[in-house]
């Protein structure tokens, strides 16, 4: 890992300026300043910190038309891995954290989580459509191990045969296996696993905190082994740091079991610009230009594209060669596979014998 990094163990390496600023948590940037003045603490080893919120809703609607989902269910703000790439970063701006280490620091836990998602299960205008964990931050990150929502969030699933989709990054999902197994046995999970490289140092520089790519390779296999469905997803690809991997991750993927994969080419919208220069010029100094104008070749000489359908696939003559490259992969190793559709159904039905029995909805 780089010497030039400031925030050991972590991806960004700077407190991101907030454009909410009047919201701002400004106690905590004043700490950190204090902290260096005096000399009593190094600010730059920055603790996790777990918050407990009580939002009013969990079940997000998704009004993006191409993200691969409907909607989606977060049980945490904010995310400990610290993946540098992160989109979910911008989102923290708006409790008042910054998009940079607050992110990855300050972690918002929605306790009330689970009985959130039965009661919007049990209204009476909702119908079965796939709620994916997590179209955010991810539900399988270091605090899931403490407070364990994202496991109480499938319990419910299960217990009203309701479809759900799974996208993570840590191994860590296998310690739910047995919930899994029982949504599978009635096609009612898919699990997405993002492997954005199969060099540990590249691992560690983008994604400090997630589970090692073998952990994850063996959590494909797992899952797979357990006839629950793994879609493997290259995202993001970044072109000079992981683009040359392409046909090596679907290999790898294929060889343990997955039944499809997906990429997307990376963007950095918002904040995260400049969160990911400042990184690359620390942890990458000698090919920080190269990756930021492949980068900007591939979104019209910009860092970010937002226009829906092309922002994650980015367009150019870079672009064109990283799909040749991924078409080639998918058709090389996953021609007569496919990703099922789940189950919508038994929900339906278990809905409507509960109709028949208005004193269990009438709680809600």
């Amino acid at each position: 890992m780089s010497e030039l990094l400031d925030f050991k163990g972590r991806g960004a390496q700077q407190k991101a300026p907030n454009r909410f600023e009047k919201h701002l948590h400004q106690w905590e940037t004043e700490f950190l300043e204090h902290c260096y003045k005096e000399g009593e603490e190094d600010p730059r080893k920055v603790k996790t910190k777990y918050l407990e919120v009580y939002p009013k809703s969990i079940v997000n609607k998704v009004n993006s038309p191409d993200v691969g989902m409907t909607y989606s269910l977060n049980p945490y703000q904010g995310c400990e891995h610290g993946c540098i790439y992160c989109y979910a970063r911008n989102s923290h701006e708006y409790w008042g954290y910054d998009a940079g280490v607050d992110f990855e620091s300050r972690i918002l836990v929605k306790k009330n989580a689970p009985k959130l998602l039965e009661k919007k299960l049990l209204s009476r205008n909702w119908k079965a459509r796939t709620i994916v964990l997590s179209g955010n931050t991810d539900c399988y990150q270091p605090a899931e191990q403490k407070f364990r929502l994202t496991r109480a969030c499938l319990e419910v699933f299960l217990k009203y045969e309701h479809p759900v989709g799974i996208i993570t990054k840590n191994a860590a999902i296998l310690r739910d296996l047995d919930i899994l197994r029982k949504l599978a046995e009635k096609n009612l999970v898919v699990v997405n696993i993002s492997v954005t490289t199969l060099e540990e140092r590249t691992r560690r520089l983008l994604e400090p905190r997630t589970a090692s790519i073998q952990r994850r390779l063996q959590a494909v296999e797992t899952l797979s082994g357990n006839g629950i469905p793994v879609r493997v997803m290259i995202a993001p690809i970044i072109p000079g740091i992981n683009s040359h991997e392409i046909l090596p991750i679907a290999k790898a993927a294929k060889d343990k079991g997955a039944s499809s994969i997906g990429f997307t080419v990376v963007r950095l919208n918002g904040a995260i610009a400049d969160i990911f220069t400042d990184w690359i010029h620390k942890a990458m100094p000698a090919r920080a230009e190269k990756v930021l104008n492949q980068i900007k070749a591939c979104h019209g000489g910009q860092l970010n594209d937002s226009r829906f359908g092309i922002r994650n696939r980015g367009e150019g003559v870079l672009a064109s060669h990283l799909h040749k490259q991924f078409e080639i992969a998918r058709n090389t190793y996953f021609s007569d596979t496919e990703t099922p559709q789940l189950n919508h159904g038994s929900f339906e039905s278990m809905k409507q014998k509960l109709r028949h029995h208005p004193d269990q909805l009438s709680l809600w």
